[in-house]
Protein backbone atom coordinates (compact mmCIF):
# COMPACT_ATOMS: atom_id res chain seq x y z
CA UNK A 1 0.00 0.00 0.00
CA UNK A 2 1.32 3.26 -0.64
CA UNK A 3 0.71 6.72 0.24
CA UNK A 4 1.84 10.03 -1.23
CA UNK A 5 2.44 12.48 1.76
CA UNK A 6 0.52 15.27 2.25
CA UNK A 7 3.68 17.81 1.20
CA UNK A 8 3.01 16.68 -2.50
CA UNK A 9 -0.24 18.26 -3.52
CA UNK A 10 0.53 19.96 -6.73
CA UNK A 11 0.58 23.57 -6.65
CA UNK A 12 0.70 25.89 -10.31
CA UNK A 13 2.69 28.19 -10.75
CA UNK A 14 3.72 30.59 -13.98
CA UNK A 15 7.14 30.44 -15.20
CA UNK A 16 8.27 31.50 -18.34
CA UNK A 17 5.26 31.25 -20.59
CA UNK A 18 4.69 27.25 -18.89
CA UNK A 19 2.90 26.34 -16.74
CA UNK A 20 5.22 24.30 -13.69
CA UNK A 21 4.16 22.27 -10.77
CA UNK A 22 5.70 22.08 -7.60
CA UNK A 23 6.26 19.58 -5.34
CA UNK A 24 7.57 21.34 -1.88
CA UNK A 25 10.28 19.91 0.40
CA UNK A 26 12.38 18.09 -2.37
CA UNK A 27 15.63 18.58 -3.13
CA UNK A 28 16.67 19.20 0.33
CA UNK A 29 14.73 21.28 1.62
CA UNK A 30 14.02 23.41 -1.88
CA UNK A 31 11.47 23.40 -3.93
CA UNK A 32 11.80 21.77 -6.96
CA UNK A 33 9.82 22.47 -10.63
CA UNK A 34 7.83 19.15 -11.40
CA UNK A 35 6.52 18.77 -15.08
CA UNK A 36 4.41 16.02 -16.25
CA UNK A 37 2.81 16.83 -20.02
CA UNK A 38 0.05 15.33 -21.07
CA UNK A 39 -3.11 12.96 -19.72
CA UNK A 40 -2.61 10.03 -18.18
CA UNK A 41 -2.90 6.87 -20.11
CA UNK A 42 -5.94 4.60 -19.93
CA UNK A 43 -6.26 1.04 -17.95
CA UNK A 44 -5.56 -0.91 -21.34
CA UNK A 45 -2.87 1.17 -22.31
CA UNK A 46 -1.11 0.90 -18.61
CA UNK A 47 -0.79 -2.94 -19.14
CA UNK A 48 1.24 -2.52 -22.15
CA UNK A 49 -2.19 -3.85 -23.95
CA UNK A 50 -1.29 -3.15 -27.75
CA UNK A 51 -1.83 0.34 -29.40
CA UNK A 52 -1.98 1.95 -32.85
CA UNK A 53 1.47 3.61 -33.43
CA UNK A 54 0.94 7.21 -33.68
CA UNK A 55 3.32 7.37 -36.36
CA UNK A 56 1.46 6.36 -40.04
CA UNK A 57 1.23 2.73 -39.07
CA UNK A 58 -1.74 0.47 -40.74
CA UNK A 59 -1.67 -3.07 -40.91
CA UNK A 60 -1.07 -4.74 -43.98
CA UNK A 61 -1.66 -7.90 -45.66
CA UNK A 62 1.18 -10.26 -44.84
CA UNK A 63 3.19 -11.15 -47.57
CA UNK A 64 6.67 -11.32 -48.39
CA UNK A 65 8.57 -8.27 -50.10
CA UNK A 66 11.29 -8.13 -52.18
CA UNK A 67 14.80 -7.86 -50.27
CA UNK A 68 15.42 -3.95 -49.22
CA UNK A 69 18.06 -2.67 -50.76
CA UNK A 70 21.61 -3.12 -49.51
CA UNK A 71 23.39 -0.55 -47.49
CA UNK A 72 25.47 1.24 -50.44
CA UNK A 73 26.59 4.30 -48.44
CA UNK A 74 27.20 3.13 -44.96
CA UNK A 75 29.06 6.32 -44.19
CA UNK A 76 26.30 8.38 -44.51
CA UNK A 77 24.58 7.39 -41.86
CA UNK A 78 27.37 8.83 -39.54
CA UNK A 79 26.73 12.40 -40.84
CA UNK A 80 23.55 14.39 -39.32
CA UNK A 81 23.19 17.45 -41.35
CA UNK A 82 21.55 19.68 -39.23
CA UNK A 83 22.51 23.17 -39.90
CA UNK A 84 19.32 24.74 -37.99
CA UNK A 85 19.55 22.02 -35.20
CA UNK A 86 23.35 23.26 -35.11
CA UNK A 87 22.88 26.56 -34.66
CA UNK A 88 19.80 26.73 -32.21
CA UNK A 89 22.84 24.57 -30.38
CA UNK A 90 25.67 27.38 -30.54
CA UNK A 91 22.91 30.04 -29.55
CA UNK A 92 21.31 28.08 -26.77
CA UNK A 93 24.95 27.21 -25.40
CA UNK A 94 26.51 30.60 -25.70
CA UNK A 95 23.46 32.12 -23.93
CA UNK A 96 23.99 29.78 -21.42
CA UNK A 97 27.32 30.89 -20.42
CA UNK A 98 26.51 34.49 -20.64
CA UNK A 99 23.96 33.96 -18.12
CA UNK A 100 26.74 32.23 -15.62
CA UNK A 101 28.87 33.79 -12.97
CA UNK A 102 32.49 33.43 -13.04
CA UNK A 103 32.50 31.40 -10.68
CA UNK A 104 30.07 28.76 -12.17
CA UNK A 105 32.23 28.52 -15.41
CA UNK A 106 34.56 26.27 -13.88
CA UNK A 107 32.28 23.58 -13.06
CA UNK A 108 29.90 23.95 -16.67
CA UNK A 109 32.79 24.10 -19.38
CA UNK A 110 35.78 21.81 -20.16
CA UNK A 111 37.50 21.13 -23.53
CA UNK A 112 36.35 19.04 -25.65
CA UNK A 113 39.40 16.62 -25.41
CA UNK A 114 39.14 16.16 -21.75
CA UNK A 115 39.56 12.69 -20.03
CA UNK A 116 36.51 12.24 -18.40
CA UNK A 117 34.26 13.53 -21.73
CA UNK A 118 32.99 10.12 -22.65
CA UNK A 119 32.05 8.48 -19.52
CA UNK A 120 28.76 8.47 -18.45
CA UNK A 121 25.84 6.27 -16.87
CA UNK A 122 22.20 6.43 -16.37
CA UNK A 123 22.79 5.38 -12.29
CA UNK A 124 22.01 7.71 -9.53
CA UNK A 125 25.12 10.35 -8.97
CA UNK A 126 26.36 13.38 -9.56
CA UNK A 127 28.05 14.24 -13.03
CA UNK A 128 30.69 16.85 -13.97
CA UNK A 129 29.10 19.66 -14.77
CA UNK A 130 26.86 21.80 -13.12
CA UNK A 131 23.72 20.67 -11.55
CA UNK A 132 20.27 22.67 -12.47
CA UNK A 133 20.02 23.01 -8.76
CA UNK A 134 22.75 25.50 -8.54
CA UNK A 135 21.26 27.94 -10.91
CA UNK A 136 19.06 30.47 -10.56
CA UNK A 137 15.36 30.30 -12.17
CA UNK A 138 17.30 32.46 -15.41
CA UNK A 139 20.20 30.28 -15.68
CA UNK A 140 17.89 27.34 -15.32
CA UNK A 141 15.28 28.72 -17.88
CA UNK A 142 18.50 28.76 -20.45
CA UNK A 143 19.93 25.59 -19.15
CA UNK A 144 16.32 24.04 -20.38
CA UNK A 145 16.50 25.87 -23.72
CA UNK A 146 19.46 24.48 -24.19
CA UNK A 147 18.43 20.98 -23.87
CA UNK A 148 15.35 21.35 -26.00
CA UNK A 149 17.50 22.32 -28.52
CA UNK A 150 18.51 18.77 -28.60
CA UNK A 151 15.46 17.29 -28.67
CA UNK A 152 12.39 16.99 -30.64
CA UNK A 153 9.09 18.34 -29.05
CA UNK A 154 8.06 14.80 -27.94
CA UNK A 155 11.91 13.80 -26.85
CA UNK A 156 11.42 17.32 -24.77
CA UNK A 157 8.73 16.03 -23.12
CA UNK A 158 9.93 12.72 -22.49
CA UNK A 159 12.71 13.85 -21.06
CA UNK A 160 10.65 16.48 -18.62
CA UNK A 161 8.18 13.31 -17.80
CA UNK A 162 11.97 11.37 -17.10
CA UNK A 163 13.14 14.48 -14.41
CA UNK A 164 9.95 14.61 -12.91
CA UNK A 165 9.76 10.99 -12.20
CA UNK A 166 12.46 11.93 -9.71
CA UNK A 167 9.56 13.07 -7.05
CA UNK A 168 7.45 10.51 -7.71
CA UNK A 169 10.47 8.14 -7.33
CA UNK A 170 11.53 9.90 -3.90
CA UNK A 171 7.88 9.99 -2.77
CA UNK A 172 7.70 6.39 -3.38
CA UNK A 173 10.57 5.59 -1.63
CA UNK A 174 9.65 7.93 1.23
CA UNK A 175 6.70 5.59 1.68
CA UNK A 176 8.66 2.61 1.54
CA UNK A 177 11.05 3.73 4.28
CA UNK A 178 14.14 3.72 1.95
CA UNK A 179 16.82 5.88 3.14
CA UNK A 180 18.49 8.39 0.48
CA UNK A 181 15.04 9.79 -0.89
CA UNK A 182 16.02 13.56 -0.22
CA UNK A 183 18.27 13.16 -2.94
CA UNK A 184 15.59 12.40 -5.53
CA UNK A 185 15.92 15.53 -7.15
CA UNK A 186 14.66 17.18 -10.38
CA UNK A 187 16.91 19.08 -10.76
CA UNK A 188 19.74 16.54 -9.59
CA UNK A 189 20.74 16.95 -13.33
CA UNK A 190 24.03 18.11 -14.45
CA UNK A 191 24.92 20.30 -17.61
CA UNK A 192 28.54 20.73 -18.96
CA UNK A 193 29.74 22.55 -22.57
CA UNK A 194 32.97 21.20 -23.91
CA UNK A 195 35.00 23.41 -26.36
CA UNK A 196 33.61 26.59 -27.84
CA UNK A 197 30.60 27.04 -28.83
CA UNK A 198 31.31 28.18 -32.66
CA UNK A 199 31.14 26.97 -36.14
CA UNK A 200 34.69 27.05 -36.63
CA UNK A 201 35.58 24.85 -34.18
CA UNK A 202 34.39 21.39 -32.87
CA UNK A 203 32.85 21.83 -29.65
CA UNK A 204 29.68 19.61 -27.53
CA UNK A 205 27.21 19.82 -24.54
CA UNK A 206 25.82 17.27 -22.49
CA UNK A 207 23.13 17.22 -19.72
CA UNK A 208 22.77 13.97 -17.58
CA UNK A 209 21.50 12.45 -14.82
CA UNK A 210 19.27 9.31 -13.20
CA UNK A 211 17.88 8.10 -16.09
CA UNK A 212 18.90 10.79 -18.71
CA UNK A 213 21.79 11.26 -20.90
CA UNK A 214 21.68 13.54 -23.83
CA UNK A 215 25.19 14.13 -25.79
CA UNK A 216 25.58 16.55 -28.34
CA UNK A 217 28.60 17.10 -30.43
CA UNK A 218 28.78 19.96 -32.92
CA UNK A 219 31.09 20.44 -36.08
CA UNK A 220 30.15 23.19 -37.82
CA UNK A 221 26.48 22.21 -39.31
CA UNK A 222 26.70 18.90 -38.61
CA UNK A 223 25.33 17.08 -35.27
CA UNK A 224 26.12 14.00 -34.02
CA UNK A 225 23.82 12.78 -31.47
CA UNK A 226 24.78 9.80 -29.34
CA UNK A 227 24.81 7.99 -26.88
CA UNK A 228 21.28 9.03 -26.11
CA UNK A 229 19.69 7.41 -22.96
CA UNK A 230 16.18 7.65 -22.10
CA UNK A 231 15.04 5.75 -18.53
CA UNK A 232 11.87 5.80 -16.26
CA UNK A 233 11.43 4.60 -12.98
CA UNK A 234 8.34 4.36 -12.15
CA UNK A 235 7.53 3.51 -15.92
CA UNK A 236 4.12 3.16 -14.95
CA UNK A 237 3.07 5.35 -11.48
CA UNK A 238 1.64 2.90 -9.15
CA UNK A 239 -0.20 5.24 -6.82
CA UNK A 240 -0.76 8.79 -6.12
CA UNK A 241 -1.89 11.62 -8.02
CA UNK A 242 -0.39 10.73 -10.80
CA UNK A 243 -1.70 7.09 -11.19
CA UNK A 244 -1.23 5.07 -14.25
CA UNK A 245 0.88 7.91 -15.89
CA UNK A 246 3.34 5.94 -18.37
CA UNK A 247 6.56 6.86 -19.81
CA UNK A 248 8.31 5.17 -22.64
CA UNK A 249 5.10 3.15 -23.52
CA UNK A 250 5.63 3.60 -27.09
CA UNK A 251 9.21 1.96 -26.55
CA UNK A 252 7.38 -1.33 -25.81
CA UNK A 253 3.92 -1.45 -26.86
CA UNK A 254 5.79 -1.14 -30.53
CA UNK A 255 8.33 -4.12 -30.12
CA UNK A 256 5.69 -6.36 -28.66
CA UNK A 257 3.60 -5.94 -31.28
CA UNK A 258 6.33 -6.86 -33.41
CA UNK A 259 7.00 -9.85 -31.62
CA UNK A 260 3.86 -11.74 -31.48
CA UNK A 261 3.53 -11.01 -35.04
CA UNK A 262 5.98 -13.25 -35.66
CA UNK A 263 5.71 -16.93 -36.43
CA UNK A 264 7.23 -20.08 -35.28
CA UNK A 265 10.08 -20.10 -37.64
CA UNK A 266 10.44 -16.57 -37.04
CA UNK A 267 10.71 -16.31 -32.81
CA UNK A 268 13.13 -19.13 -33.47
CA UNK A 269 15.72 -16.51 -35.06
CA UNK A 270 14.59 -13.73 -33.03
CA UNK A 271 13.41 -14.67 -29.18
CA UNK A 272 16.82 -15.60 -27.77
CA UNK A 273 15.31 -16.50 -24.43
CA UNK A 274 12.05 -16.95 -22.01
CA UNK A 275 14.18 -14.98 -19.44
CA UNK A 276 15.57 -11.16 -19.92
CA UNK A 277 18.66 -10.17 -19.05
CA UNK A 278 19.12 -7.86 -16.49
CA UNK A 279 20.30 -5.01 -18.13
CA UNK A 280 21.25 -3.53 -21.06
CA UNK A 281 23.90 -5.24 -22.82
CA UNK A 282 26.09 -2.52 -23.79
CA UNK A 283 25.77 -0.96 -20.20
CA UNK A 284 27.12 2.55 -20.28
CA UNK A 285 30.41 2.01 -21.99
CA UNK A 286 32.53 4.61 -23.16
CA UNK A 287 31.95 2.47 -26.65
CA UNK A 288 29.39 0.23 -27.49
CA UNK A 289 30.80 -3.16 -28.36
CA UNK A 290 28.23 -4.63 -30.98
CA UNK A 291 29.15 -7.69 -30.68
CA UNK A 292 27.92 -8.15 -27.00
CA UNK A 293 24.23 -7.89 -29.33
CA UNK A 294 24.14 -11.07 -31.84
CA UNK A 295 22.34 -10.40 -35.20
CA UNK A 296 18.50 -12.11 -35.04
CA UNK A 297 15.89 -11.91 -37.12
CA UNK A 298 16.91 -9.31 -40.12
CA UNK A 299 14.30 -7.10 -42.03
CA UNK A 300 13.93 -9.14 -44.92
CA UNK A 301 12.70 -11.83 -43.06
CA UNK A 302 9.90 -9.91 -41.79
CA UNK A 303 6.87 -9.52 -44.01
CA UNK A 304 5.26 -6.20 -44.81
CA UNK A 305 3.29 -5.36 -41.75
CA UNK A 306 6.16 -6.40 -39.59
CA UNK A 307 9.10 -4.74 -41.73
CA UNK A 308 6.43 -1.61 -41.37
CA UNK A 309 6.30 -2.06 -37.44
CA UNK A 310 10.07 -2.65 -37.39
CA UNK A 311 11.03 0.78 -39.20
CA UNK A 312 8.00 2.70 -37.50
CA UNK A 313 10.13 1.59 -34.05
CA UNK A 314 13.22 2.70 -35.19
CA UNK A 315 12.05 6.15 -36.10
CA UNK A 316 10.27 6.12 -33.02
CA UNK A 317 14.13 6.06 -31.17
CA UNK A 318 15.57 8.87 -33.62
CA UNK A 319 12.81 11.16 -33.45
CA UNK A 320 13.70 11.94 -29.95
CA UNK A 321 16.08 14.76 -31.83
CA UNK A 322 15.20 17.52 -33.53
CA UNK A 323 13.61 16.87 -37.22
CA UNK A 324 16.65 17.24 -39.60
CA UNK A 325 18.91 15.17 -37.10
CA UNK A 326 16.21 12.45 -37.21
CA UNK A 327 15.59 12.81 -40.86
CA UNK A 328 19.36 12.51 -41.58
CA UNK A 329 19.51 8.98 -39.38
CA UNK A 330 16.22 7.82 -41.00
CA UNK A 331 17.07 8.33 -44.36
CA UNK A 332 20.89 6.67 -43.87
CA UNK A 333 19.06 3.64 -41.84
CA UNK A 334 16.24 2.99 -42.82
CA UNK A 335 15.83 3.97 -46.82
CA UNK A 336 19.46 2.61 -47.33
CA UNK A 337 20.43 -0.34 -44.90
CA UNK A 338 17.31 -2.06 -43.66
CA UNK A 339 18.36 -4.88 -44.92
CA UNK A 340 21.16 -5.18 -42.37
CA UNK A 341 18.91 -4.70 -39.46
CA UNK A 342 17.77 -7.01 -37.48
CA UNK A 343 15.74 -7.59 -34.13
CA UNK A 344 16.03 -10.14 -31.30
CA UNK A 345 13.78 -10.57 -28.28
CA UNK A 346 14.59 -12.28 -24.85
CA UNK A 347 11.60 -12.33 -22.11
CA UNK A 348 8.08 -12.61 -21.88
CA UNK A 349 6.03 -11.94 -24.76
CA UNK A 350 2.26 -11.23 -23.21
CA UNK A 351 2.26 -7.34 -21.39
CA UNK A 352 3.96 -7.23 -17.40
CA UNK A 353 6.16 -9.21 -17.50
CA UNK A 354 10.30 -8.55 -17.71
CA UNK A 355 11.40 -8.03 -21.65
CA UNK A 356 14.01 -6.91 -23.65
CA UNK A 357 15.32 -6.18 -27.03
CA UNK A 358 17.85 -5.13 -29.55
CA UNK A 359 17.39 -3.48 -32.92
CA UNK A 360 20.69 -3.50 -34.36
CA UNK A 361 22.13 -2.14 -37.56
CA UNK A 362 25.56 -1.78 -39.33
CA UNK A 363 25.82 1.82 -37.76
CA UNK A 364 23.39 2.27 -34.50
CA UNK A 365 21.94 -0.07 -31.89
CA UNK A 366 18.84 0.28 -29.90
CA UNK A 367 18.60 -1.65 -26.56
CA UNK A 368 15.12 -1.55 -24.47
CA UNK A 369 15.67 -3.30 -20.98
CA UNK A 370 12.15 -3.31 -18.54
CA UNK A 371 13.03 -6.13 -15.64
CA UNK A 372 13.76 -4.51 -12.44
CA UNK A 373 11.46 -3.64 -10.14
CA UNK A 374 9.05 -5.91 -11.18
CA UNK A 375 9.05 -4.93 -14.82
CA UNK A 376 8.85 -1.43 -13.74
CA UNK A 377 12.06 0.19 -14.41
CA UNK A 378 13.07 1.22 -18.06
CA UNK A 379 16.06 1.37 -19.63
CA UNK A 380 16.48 2.63 -23.13
CA UNK A 381 19.31 3.63 -25.19
CA UNK A 382 20.31 4.67 -28.68
CA UNK A 383 24.15 4.00 -29.73
CA UNK A 384 26.07 5.52 -32.93
CA UNK A 385 28.35 2.01 -33.23
CA UNK A 386 30.77 4.73 -35.13
CA UNK A 387 30.21 7.73 -34.35
CA UNK A 388 29.35 8.19 -30.58
CA UNK A 389 30.30 11.25 -29.46
CA UNK A 390 31.01 12.44 -32.70
CA UNK A 391 33.81 10.50 -33.43
CA UNK A 392 32.63 10.50 -37.05
CA UNK A 393 32.83 14.34 -37.39
CA UNK A 394 35.64 15.05 -35.67
CA UNK A 395 37.70 12.68 -37.89
CA UNK A 396 36.38 14.36 -40.84
CA UNK A 397 37.08 17.77 -39.12
CA UNK A 398 40.63 17.34 -38.73
CA UNK A 399 41.17 15.55 -42.05
CA UNK A 400 39.76 18.90 -43.68
CA UNK A 401 36.28 17.87 -44.79
CA UNK A 402 34.24 19.31 -42.42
Amino acid sequence: MCAFPSDSSILFKRFNSEYYRWYPGMCQGTSARLNLPGPAVSDTQKAGARVRAPLGYRPARAGRLAPARACTDPERSLMADGPVAASVMRDGAQAFLASLTEEQLPAATAPLDAADHRGWTYLPGSRPGLSLLELDDVQRTSAMSLLASGLSTPGLQTARSIMALEVVLGDLERSAGIEGWPLRCPQQFWIRVLGVPSRSAPWAWRLNGHHLATHMTVVGDEVACTPAFFGANPAIVPCGPHRGRRTLGMEEDLARDLVNRLDDDQRAVAVTSTVAPWDLATRHDPVADAGLVPRRLSHDDMDTTQRRLLVILVRHYFGRVPPEVAASARHAVVELCLSDVTFGWAGRLRPGGADYYAIKGPTFLLEYHNVQNEANHVHTVWRGLRHDWGSNLLAAHHAGRL
